[in-house]
């Protein structure tokens, strides 16, 4: 009796782990890092070089490589140190600002008509409006639409110029200083991600909204994938950068979970 009643109980353990692993799935917001990654006008772009590719002596199959990036390229995390002095490195970051419940913000309609839109505090509310308050602690995921343009430069970052001239010629949109503001002061982010280049749209020259961010020690992600395949709720993100000590910013994982079809 006892060992069908074991039996029973194992089983319908093994029902429930099925279904709930049948009722999600898992979506890569990352961007292949690659020669072909977009990166700020004024870095250098990722490099890659072999160190062997091929049959050893020993007579099996051996590969290494070195590669080299800046911290800010590709889909990349800005620690708070990035624009903040003394605001902790992207080794300081606790999990819980890497890891949690995401609301995705879309204003892609918006962008489409102006492409140095900013998200503003009445976007954020006229989300609200439509899916309730944003949760205190969540990871805010700002939807412009421009992942679609990515690895184009010169449609991501709106020039293919490089250097200072490229810097200079910068057009995409970005999350408004006021609208950072909100987030942090009236709802306590613990996260902010972008599908652009930047966190700031890609006109501003002060960098305000980094500015106000980090200054709060919120880290921002950048150069997000793949937003339009997220529900506006009920994602759960993990955003996992390269620990580098003293980092003011480096390459990200970052994935989503969300309920299956």
């Amino acid at each position: 009796m006892i060992s069908s009643r074991i039996a029973s109980s194992t089983l319908l353990l093994l029902l429930l782990v099925t279904q709930t692993a049948a009722a999600e799935r898992w979506i890569d917001l990352t961007h292949t890092l690659s020669d072909k990654a977009v990166f700020w006008p004024t870095a250098d772009p990722y490099q890659r070089e072999t160190v062997f590719e091929g049959m050893t002596e020993g007579g099996y199959f051996y590969s290494a490589y070195v590669f080299k990036t800046a911290e800010h390229g590709g889909t990349h995390i800005d620690a708070p140190v990035h624009f903040a002095k003394g605001k902790r490195t992207v080794d300081e970051i606790p999990l819980s600002q890497l890891i949690g419940d995401a609301v995705v913000v879309d204003v892609s309609e918006a962008v489409a008509s102006d492409r140095d839109y900013r998200v503003s505090v009445a976007d954020l509310q006229r989300w609200e409006s439509s899916h309730g308050t944003i949760p205190r602690g969540s990871i805010v995921l700002l939807r412009t639409g421009f992942g679609q343009f990515w690895p184009d430069p010169e449609r991501y970052l709106g020039t293919a110029l490089r250097g200072e001239a490229g810097a200079a010629a910068l057009s995409f949109p970005g999350l408004g200083t006021a609208a950072a503001d909100w987030l942090i002061s009236e709802r306590g982010l613990a996260a902010v991600g972008i599908d652009t280049a930047s966190i700031d749209y890609g006109k501003s020259r002060d960098f305000s909204t980094h500015v106000r961010l980090m200054k709060d020690d919120i880290p921002a992600f950048e150069n997000v994938a793949g937003l339009e395949q997220l529900p506006a709720t009920g994602a759960f993100v993990v955003a996992l950068p390269a620990k580098l000590a003293g980092g003011s910013g480096a390459p990200l994982r970052i994935v989503a979970r969300i309920a299956g079809d």
